[in-house]
C-alpha cells in the first residue's frame, strides 16, 4: 500500500514536495493557512506538469490522474491520519517548532514527521514532541520537480526505522539521497554552498572580481553548472543571506557571517530573479 502523504506549506519547496510525491501515486494533502496561498502552489505544480506533458514526460491522462491526487485544504486537522507529514514552511526554528508542536497533538501514532529545512538542528525541532524518534530532515532541493538529491539528517534521537522510511520514500519519488548522520548548523550541502556565496559576495564586494568573472571562474574552473552568484540570484539572495546567519549563529564560524553587501541587497530587495534583480538584472 502506499503512503499517504501531507505536506505542510503550499510555498515553492511545498508544492513541488507535493506534485513530485502525487505524481509518484501517493495521495497528498496539501496545507496553507489560506486560501490564496494554496491556490498559487495548486497553479505552481500544474503549470509545472505541463511543462513535462509538453515535452513528452508525461500524458494529459497522467497529469489529470496526479492533480487528482492533491486535495488542498487551510486546516491542519486534515493531515492528522497522513503516514508521511512534511514541514516545508519558513526558515524559521521558532515557526518550525511550533508547527511540529501542533503535529505531535494532532498526527496518528507512528507517523513520518519530516522537516524540509535546509539548515536547522533537526534534534532542536524534534525536541517540542514526544516522539523525537519520528522526525527526520528532508532536504529537498529547488526546483523539486527536476533536482534529484534529498539530504536525509537524522537528529538525535532519530530512530533506525525512521530513517529508513524516509529514505524509501525519497526514493521511490525519483531522488538519490546522502545521510547527515548529525545535524550540525547547514548540514552538509547548506554549509557547502554558503561558504562559497558569502565568499564569493566578499571577493565582488572588495572589487578582486566582477560577478560574472567569478561564476565563470566556477563554471569553467571547478565544472560547477552554476556560479555561486547566479544561484544565489535563483534561490533568492535573502534565503541563502538567512540560511548563512543560521549557520553563522549555531557555529559562530566567521565564513558564514553575510558580508555588508549582501544584507544591504536583502534590505533594499534586490533578492534575484524573483524580483527582477540581484547580482544580475532579469526582464
Amino acid at each position: 500500500m502506499t503512503d499517504t502523504v501531507a505536506v505542510i506549506g503550499a510555498g515553492l519547496m511545498g508544492a513541488g514536495i507535493a506534485q513530485v510525491s502525487a505524481q509518484a501515486g501517493h495521495q497528498v494533502t496539501l496545507r496553507d493557512i489560506t486560501g490564496d496561498a494554496l491556490a498559487r502552489g495548486r497553479h505552481a505544480i500544474e503549470t509545472s506538469y505541463q511543462r513535462f506533458v509538453a515535452k513528452g514526460g508525461m500524458t494529459e491522462e497522467d497529469k489529470a490522474a496526479a492533480l487528482a491526487r492533491i486535495t488542498l485544504t487551510t486546516e491542519l486537522a486534515d493531515v492528522a491520519e497522513s503516514d508521511i507529514v512534511i514541514e516545508a514552511v519558513f526558515e524559521s526554528l521558532e515557526v518550525k517548532r511550533e508547527v511540529f508542536a501542533q503535529l505531535d497533538r494532532i498526527c496518528k501514532p507512528g507517523a513520518l514527521l519530516a522537516t524540509n529545512t535546509s539548515a536547522l538542528p533537526v534534534t532542536q525541532i524534534a525536541a517540542v514532541t514526544g516522539r523525537p524518534e519520528h522526525v527526520v530532515g528532508t532536504h529537498f532541493f529547488s526546483p523539486v520537480p527536476m533536482m534529484k538529491l534529498c539530504e536525509l539528517v537524522r537528529g538525535y534521537k532519530t530512530s533506525d526505522d525512521t530513517l529508513h522510511r524516509a529514505r524509501a520514500f525519497a526514493e521511490g519519488i525519483g531522488k538519490t539521497c546522502i545521510v547527515v548522520s548529525r545535524d550540525i548548523s547547514g548540514f552538509v550541502t547548506t554549509r557547502l554552498i554558503a561558504a562559497l556565496c558569502m565568499e564569493a559576495a566578499r571577493l565582488v564586494e572588495a572589487g578582486v572580481a566582477t560577478a560574472e568573472d567569478i561564476d565563470i571562474a566556477c563554471r569553467l574552473g571547478f565544472g560547477h553548472a552554476m556560479g555561486p552568484l547566479s544561484t544565489m540570484d535563483l534561490t533568492g539572495v535573502d534565503i541563502l543571506v538567512n540560511a548563512a546567519r543560521n549557520i553563522f549563529d549555531g557555529s559562530g564560524e566567521s565564513q558564514f557571517l553575510p558580508p555588508e553587501s549582501l544584507t544591504r541587497m536583502v534590505a533594499a530587495g534586490d533578492l534575484g530573479r524573483k524580483t527582477g534583480r540581484g547580482f544580475y538584472s532579469y526582464d
